[in-house]
């Protein structure tokens, strides 16, 4: 049995972009390799286009490799084959939803999307509440969103990424923007999500959110992946994560 809920084998994305009278080739990853073993936290770190986005877009089939083979649960993904992402639960860096909408709203939209209506009506709304409830929003259900802060529209996120029970979730830059205490909530909701053994990958640019509670980290630089660290490689190394991060991109 596969004991890794991701895996990227030699992965590599172009983009094209069209000019007048030619197009131009631009990296977005070149011959990516890892895994992430199931129940771990897997942090990606790299400086802005260093191609993070892009490897979350690629292994959640929003984008397609041009050379290598991407795995999700041991189960190669494909143009063709897209019955993993059931399995997948997303939290984008910049949330969007409808301003004139309550959380109770999205989330029976989304339970609609993901085809949980075939339950009773009111187990799923015991179903919403709980979740609501799970990501503190049990008291702002029915407010419009229009009024929610950066903070309480992260949790909107996380609340329809695992309305449907996912086995791993992903996070692409999970506390971008937020105080110190959103922070906080939110690095606390992501460990309870570990101690129910839920993978998750994130991206971020928070050196010491990843060293508290990452247990392995890929640097990516320009398209490339520089270094692949465990928990105790940062441990034990004097500058810690940071310092490793730094001569990582410059060198």
């Amino acid at each position: 049995m596969d004991n890794y809920a991701i895996r990227l084998q030699n992965v590599t994305k172009i983009y094209k972009k069209r000019k007048f009278l030619s197009t131009e080739k631009i990296i977005g990853i070149k011959e990516v390799s890892f895994a992430v073993k199931k129940g771990e936290i897997f942090s990606l770190l790299g400086p802005n286009g260093a191609g993070k986005t892009t490897t979350l877009k690629l292994i959640l089939g929003l984008l397609f490799p041009d050379k290598g083979e991407i795995y999700i649960l041991g189960e190669k993904i494909s143009q063709h084959n897209r019955n993993y992402i059931t399995k997948v639960g997303f939290i984008p860096e910049l949330p969007y939803f409808y301003p004139y909408l309550t959380p109770y709203e999205v989330l029976t939209l989304y339970a609609k999307l993901s085809n949980q209506t075939k339950i009773d009506k009111e187990a799923l709304n015991k179903k919403i509440q709980s979740v609501l409830e799970r990501v503190g929003l049990q008291n702002a259900a029915t407010r419009k969103m229009r009024e929610f802060s950066k903070g309480m529209l992260q949790r909107v996120a996380i609340a329809q990424a695992i309305l449907h029970e996912p086995e791993i979730l992903i996070f692409d830059e999970p506390v971008a923007g937020l105080d110190p205490v959103g922070i906080r909530d939110i690095r606390e909701m992501i460990l309870a999500f570990k101690s129910e053994n839920k993978t998750i990958l994130m991206s971020s640019h928070i050196i010491s959110e990843v060293e508290k509670i990452s247990d392995c980290a890929g640097i990516l630089h320009a398209g490339k992946l520089k270094l692949m660290l465990s928990r105790n490689d940062w441990e034990k190394y004097s500058g810690g994560l940071e310092e490793i991060f730094i001569k990582a991109v410059r060198n």
